[in-house]
């Protein structure tokens, strides 16, 4: 095939992708959201818990703001190409959005601290520097306690969304467990499992289906960086990563290959994740 026809076919198969991402990302930050569910103070415009005061949270839950994301997020190594923090700003991120196409939604502090592998001796992640670690049985129980922190306060959804496979089961599990002590008093905690698995399925094989089947691993690859340079492209090390050899395991990257990462591939993934959440959330409340 010549390889202008090639670009163009390229250029077709990534546009509808790009334009699923922009519909999704490109909303006006909801004031209007938040003030459906109530006042919320001089913050209004903001989804973020932590903006607002005690009575402002009271005077919103009452008013009907009471669907709450809990962004789970991580701190590890990312290759060298990708900053520490990627989780945690990729989720937070992504949790804004879907608060603000929700509506009558807020965002917990993210969850930054959790299992990466062990210390003695290192494993997994926590063989890099740069990696936090928690035991999964204190990971488990943090997110009981914050679930039922809300809980209490008046909030009817508390949503589990987290950027990272490693503790997946343990959101789950979490959930399971807040369902069944919440069973009949109108409480319901929702771990969102889309929210994840949309990366590793549907957006890889979106990936693939644009000629980026080679780039596409597990970890710190084409899909994890270019989901980064579309939330924050501080948090990538461009121009290192443009000048770098062939990737390997020793370096922290998993099968794959990031070179060819952009912020236009990841803007179709993001709103691959967004919309998986807000169908979850949505199907949650009956609607």
């Amino acid at each position: 095939m010549p390889v202008k026809n090639k670009k163009n076919k390229i250029f077709q198969c990534v546009v509808p992708g790009l334009m699923l991402g922009a519909a999704l990302l490109s909303s006006p930050v909801s004031a209007q959201t938040v003030e459906q569910g109530g006042p919320l103070g001089s913050t209004a415009n903001s989804v973020l818990f932590e903006k607002h005061t005690w009575t402002e949270i009271q005077s919103g839950v009452a008013a009907g703001v009471t669907t709450i994301i809990i962004p789970v997020g991580g701190t590890e190594q990312s290759g060298p190409y990708i900053a520490v923090g990627k989780h945690n700003e990729r989720v937070v991120y992504l949790a804004e959005k879907i608060a603000e196409k929700t509506g009558k939604t807020l965002v917990a502090p993210v969850v930054a601290y959790v299992p990466e592998g062990g210390t003695s001796p290192r494993s997994s992640h926590m063989r890099f520097p740069g990696t936090i670690t928690v035991p999964p049985d204190v990971f488990e129980k943090l997110l009981i306690s914050a679930g039922e922190s809300f809980q209490v306060q008046g909030f009817r959804l508390i949503v589990f969304a987290g950027d990272h496979g490693g503790y997946q089961k343990y959101l789950e599990k979490a959930a399971a467990t807040l369902n069944q002590k919440w069973h009949g008093n109108g409480a319901q905690a929702l771990y969102v499992s889309g929210f994840y698995t949309v990366i590793a399925h549907q957006y890889a094989d979106w990936l693939k289906q644009q000629g980026y089947g080679k780039d596409v691993g597990q970890h710190a690859d084409i899909s994890d960086t270019s989901l980064m340079l579309a939330v924050d492209p501080s948090m990538v090390r461009q121009d290192a990563l443009h000048h770098a050899g062939a990737p390997s395991a020793q370096q922290g990257i998993y099968g794959g290959d990031p070179r060819r990462a952009s912020a236009a591939l990841g803007q179709a993934g993001l709103g691959m994740q967004i919309s998986a959440a807000v169908q979850a959330i949505q199907a949650a409340r009956g609607f």
